[in-house]
């Protein structure tokens, strides 16, 4: 493994944060029922609030660096990759519409034949 890899351990000071963002967005839920004789935009304030202080709080603990190494490490992987052109996605396509067209006449003929046997063998049956 590479050391970026190596996750922290959470404190005790980041289990403390996490609890305060906690009370946060439960403090902005509970000031959106306290509200409840005002405007909405009034009444969502306090929950909008909540949200992005909360997220603050996380940010500045381990969880928060953890996953902002997170999204670089996968910014990085996601420049890795080699996207297919439009010849070869439209070829893919059409390939895979062929398939489908194929499989569907041949699945309709089983069906066809079977509903035949069935008829012929039992007497009884669709067709």
């Amino acid at each position: 493994m590479t050391d970026e890899t190596k996750v922290q351990e959470a404190g005790p000071a980041d289990k403390a944060k996490v609890t305060v963002a906690i009370v946060l967005v439960i403090a902005g839920i509970a000031g959106y029922y306290l509200l409840a004789d005002k405007g909405p935009w009034l009444r969502w304030a306090p929950v909008v609030g909540g949200l992005v202080f909360g997220a603050l709080v996380v940010a500045f603990s381990v969880y928060g660096t953890e996953f902002r190494r997170f999204v670089e490490l996968s910014r990085g992987e996601l420049r890795k990759i080699v996207w297919p052109t439009r010849d070869e996605t439209l070829k893919t396509t059409g390939v895979v519409f062929l398939f489908v067209v194929v499989f569907g006449v041949f699945f309709w003929a089983l069906d066809f034949v079977l509903a035949w046997a069935t008829k012929y063998l039992t007497g009884q049956g669709g067709g």
